[in-house]
């Protein structure tokens, strides 16, 4: 195998309360003056990690703020020239997207790869590790460090090999324990109005009965965003879906069911991550509300459709059933209510409960279609990239940072 690690890094200037409905804003963004960045750490812990190839870092950062994200990431890269790193930012993804309007020039969505939104950040991580002929990628979140020196050896471990039940294993996910050493959501925030958005509590149940199975690998209901590896015959396949607001992770899990693919958990590959808040809740929030308002007609349209396995949410018990099925709507509806009258950012909630969730439907069902558009050109779009010499090079010469022993000037 030939596995590269991928990490996604979102970088701001500050990073303050955000305006509800917001775009472009992502959950943690890491200040670009902070001294001691999570990106450091995370790839800190990789040089003690075997076998690792390549890691490539994708760099998202507001326009007016990259130049100076750049150098930021470029400074942490030239510490760690041991993991052959590798920044895709702005400029590269222009190469990639230069190609792809080449490939595919009748494809209608020209941001399904790129530096704008969860899926098409993912997107492109897959297509640099085509270009690059990775048969493997591993995602890796940046505020996420790796515990010991199998961290790469855990996640191919099984991977494009048949388990017991003879079915292939071709996308693994791992699982997060906090500072404190706990694999669990954390529950002890949860107030009254949040009765009807248990997230963390069903979340919490679907782990306890993931760790306590007697085996290593089991189906998985769930990915966990910062620990998860595909094998290239599961990501020339699927792609991430570019409308997801967040989530792509467990979106991804659904994506490739409808096409035949389980997703496995392996409960042996850990990181530990750092729990950080969002800006706003609210914010975080109507994110969601558009998000699991769009699975919910994404699962119900995998019914009858032709080519697509049928996914329900029963099959997705205990999480994330509950937000996938048709009591979502009273889920959004009695949450947003309470909060709008018990909590911070009432007005946000009150606006939520008017206005949003009404607009969330109404996006959602004009959406209904257009991944399964976007996925008829995904596996053209890999196989013209894999092994794209004349790219690859334009990416290294560009994605490389300059080293400060002056060996390469």
């Amino acid at each position: 195998m030939n596995p590269v690690i991928v990490i996604p890094s979102y970088w701001a200037l500050t990073v303050g309360p955000t305006q509800i409905g917001e775009e472009g804003i992502y959950d943690f963004a890491t200040p670009i003056a902070k001294p001691l960045p999570e990106l450091q750490t995370c790839l800190e812990s990789l040089e003690s990690v075997r076998g690792v190839l390549r890691v490539v870092i994708l760099l998202v950062a507001p326009p007016e703020q990259e130049e100076s994200a750049r150098a930021r990431v470029d400074g942490i890269c030239r510490q760690h020239r041991d993991l052959n790193p590798l920044v895709i930012g702005s400029r590269e993804a222009r190469y990639v997207r230069d190609s792809l309007r080449r490939i595919v020039p009748r494809m209608a969505n020209d941001d399904a790869v790129g530096l704008r939104g969860y899926g098409a950040i993912r997107n492109l991580g897959l297509a640099v590790a085509a270009v690059l002929g990775h048969d493997v990628v591993v995602f890796l979140d940046d505020d996420n460090v790796a515990l010991d020196e199998n961290f790469l050896i855990d996640a191919v471990y099984g991977l494009g090999m048949e388990n017991r039940q003879s079915k292939l294993v071709l996308a693994k996910t791992g699982r997060f324990i906090d500072e404190s050493g706990s694999p669990y959501a954390d529950e002890t925030n949860h107030r009254w109005c949040d009765r009807w958005w248990p997230k963390e509590a069903e979340f919490n149940q679907l782990m306890r009965r993931m760790l306590e199975g007697r085996r290593r690998i089991s189906r998985a209901n769930d990915i966990y965003h910062g620990c998860f590896a595909l094998h290239v015959q599961a990501f020339s396949r699927v792609a991430f879906d570019p409308q997801i607001t967040r989530g792509e992770a467990l979106d991804y899990l659904i994506n490739l069911r409808m096409q035949g693919i389980d997703v496995w958990f392996d409960r042996d590959w850990l990181v530990r991550r750092t729990l950080s808040e969002p800006p706003s809740e609210a914010s975080k929030f109507l994110q969601d509300v558009y998000r699991w308002t769009y699975e919910k007609h994404k699962v119900a349209s995998s019914k009858g459709r032709i080519g697509t396995v049928r996914v329900t949410p029963g099959s997705l018990a205990p999480y994330p059933r509950g937000f996938v099925g048709e009591d979502l709507e009273g889920r959004i509806s009695k949450t947003a209510l309470a909060r709008a009258v018990a909590g911070p950012e009432r007005s946000s909630y009150w606006w939520i409960w008017r206005h949003g969730r009404k607009e969330a439907e109404a996006w959602a069902k004009g959406l209904t279609g257009s991944y399964a558009k976007f996925l008829t050109f995904w596996p053209r779009i890999i196989a013209s990239l894999w092994n794209d010499g004349s790219l690859g090079r334009k990416l290294l010469s560009s994605g490389e940072p300059a080293w400060l022993d002056g060996e390469d000037e």
